[in-house]
């Protein structure tokens, strides 16, 4: 469950600041034209990563913000909290998450989730898992065959959408390897050439061999070898000075010497001052030290060898390196990268008569498994046509369209389009990664109309409510526990206004509902009613949105009815109004 507790708008519209407290259950939103209702929604879209119209940000201050505070629960608290942690985000310590979008008048963007800098995209991955907002927009998108197709794929459940899944894997699987035998047998003679040219280089670099890191190995050895005899000489005079025994032999010590007696002496005053003692003890050390370095000098002097046939030898092979690295890489590491990166673009360049069977075979594979994928799930968008045509139908009738019907066809696609075609149940379609199905709401009106497409056969109201049945139809099958309605009842009116406002107080029983309506049946259902409007200026400001209770919320109520807040028969009409909602409420 998630609940959006409160929320802010700053310089949006002609909303300078106002904060909106909401609640669980129906949040209505009221107010006379042009006082910035639609201006709640728009800032609901961009909290949750909607796209920015800079034209909307107030020229004082010259940025737009909107901040908002998301109260999660249960699995979707557990999956966008996860998402939020992993990206750098903190929820607080109550489970709920601080949201937040600045726009400014330049069109820059920034976006705040959990008390971090985020991309807008994490915006928009919150709202996918905790707000639906429907608007007039949304009913012209569900107007649009692929909408279509959409809704009833999410109304099919999860099932389905594993079956989905797989044939989108398929059917991309099927393409590429389609896509790459065209291409094979289009480009054969450019890809022969340019296969030919990397044979070229690779047969050049595996005579030479190259070895990671071999041009900078080589470039010390040629060092030591050219300068072999002053090294032998450092390394003696070096050795001589350090090496010996305790005992000194020699008018000039050595170090080994000069430590050990130096060490004795001390040992012999330790009885009298422990602090020689351990001096003499890290004396020890470093004479220990000393014979160490010793041994490693003599082991160096016995491998230090003026060899010119080496030397040579590292000249050539140095110079065979350079050729490599000024015709495929700076360096020999690059240089084998080169050839490794060739290699692979020569498997890629094959036209043998064996891959393409080969790939030939693969595509047919494919093609195969793809068509029955998309028979499978033709099969199953048509039983879930028929669920999803039933409950909508259902909702309707308690919409004041009792004698409406909704159909959903679920039609092959034609074949001969710009999609590729296959054999699915036996018909020539065109098939997508979406399969081979065309999805299409129709309205019957009434007994004896004709099953007309939605936008065809639905006016204006009875789109409203087609649209409001399908949310709750959603509802029921899961999706986002917050629903946001913006005049979804416009161009209804009556009886059908009052159904319109029943069915979304039930829908608020397990969802936060947020709606803007003109409709005081609808806003009489609500559990917290908000009203926006203008100051004297003509401006809304921070006092613009307010909550209204008892004879305040009446008196808006007489407002929308007939325009007269102060009117004593329109007060009455309106709390007549209220205690029916009340009542219907409590049922």
């Amino acid at each position: 469950m998630a609940v959006l507790e409160e929320l802010r708008i700053t310089g949006l519209g002609v909303i300078d600041d106002t904060t909106l407290p909401l609640t669980g259950g129906m949040n209505v939103i009221t107010g006379e034209t042009g006082a910035g209702k639609t201006m709640v929604v728009t800032g609901l879209g961009l909290l949750f990563g909607g796209r920015a119209d800079a034209g909307r940000v107030r020229a004082q201050p010259g940025r737009a913000v909107v901040e908002g505070r998301l109260r999660l629960v249960g699995r979707v608290a557990d999956t966008v909290h996860a998402r939020i942690t992993e990206a750098g985000g903190e929820p607080d310590e109550d489970g709920s998450v601080l949201l937040s979008r600045t726009v400014t008048v330049e069109g820059r963007s920034r976006a705040h989730v959990g008390g971090r800098s985020m991309p807008v995209s994490m915006l928009g991955e919150v709202g996918e898992q905790a707000v639906a907002v429907h608007g007039q927009s949304d009913q012209l998108r569900l107007l649009r065959p692929a909408e279509q197709r959409a809704a009833l794929d999410r109304f099919a459940g999860p099932e389905h959408e594993k079956l989905l899944d797989a044939l989108r894997e398929a059917y991309t699987g099927w393409r590429r390897v389609v896509d790459d035998l065209a291409d094979r047998r289009r480009n054969a003679r450019e890809r022969n050439q340019e296969a030919d040219l990397l044979r070229l280089g690779l047969d050049e670099i595996t005579r030479v061999d190259p070895q990671p890191g071999e041009d900078d190995e080589l470039k010390t050895e040629a060092q030591r070898l050219e300068h072999a005899e002053g090294l032998r000489t450092a390394a003696q005079i070096a050795q001589q000075c350090v090496a010996g025994g305790a005992e000194a032999t020699d008018e000039t010590p050595d170090a080994a010497a000069l430590l050990g007696t130096a060490r004795r002496t001390l040992e012999a005053q330790a009885g009298t001052d422990p602090a020689l003692g351990d001096l003499a003890s890290r004396l020890e050390e470093a004479a220990t030290l000393v014979t160490d370095v010793s041994a490693e000098l003599s082991a160096y002097l016995a491998t230090l060898d003026a060899d010119p046939a080496r030397l040579q030898h590292v000249y050539e092979r140095r110079a065979a390196l350079r050729a490599l690295t000024r015709k495929y890489a700076d360096d020999v590491d690059g240089v084998i990268a080169w050839a490794d990166r060739a290699r692979t673009r020569l498997s890629d360049l094959d036209t043998s008569d064996d891959l393409l069977d080969e790939l030939e075979r693969e595509g047919q594979r494919l093609a195969v498994e793809v068509a029955d994928l998309a028979g499978r799930v033709s099969a199953s968008r048509q039983e879930a046509a028929l669920r999803f045509a039933d409950q909508v139908t259902v909702e309707l009738a308690g919409l004041a369209m009792p004698h409406a019907r909704i159909e959903v066809a679920v039609l092959p696609r034609p074949a001969g389009r710009s999609e590729p075609t296959l054999s699915v149940n036996g018909v020539e379609v065109g098939v997508t990664s979406d399969g081979g199905d065309e999805v299409e709401l129709r309205l019957l009106a009434h007994p004896g109309a004709p099953s007309l497409p939605l936008q065809r056969g639905a006016s204006g109201g009875e789109l409203s409510r087609v649209m409001l049945a399908i949310e709750v139809v959603f509802a029921g099958s899961g999706g986002p526990p917050t629903l946001v309605f913006d005049e979804v009842d416009a161009g209804v009116g009556g009886q059908a206004a009052v159904e319109i406002g029943r069915r979304l107080a039930r829908l608020a029983r397990s969802h936060q509902v947020l709606v803007v309506t003109h409709l005081p049946q609808v806003a009489a259902f609500a559990d917290r009613h908000l009203v926006v409007a203008k100051d004297t200026g003509g401006a809304v400001t921070t006092s613009g949105v307010r909550v209204v209770e008892d004879t305040e919320r009446a008196r808006e109520l007489a407002r929308m009815l007939a325009g007269l807040p102060d009117s004593d028969l329109g007060i009455a009409h309106a709390e007549e109004l209220l205690a029916v909602a009340a009542k219907e409420r409590r049922l």
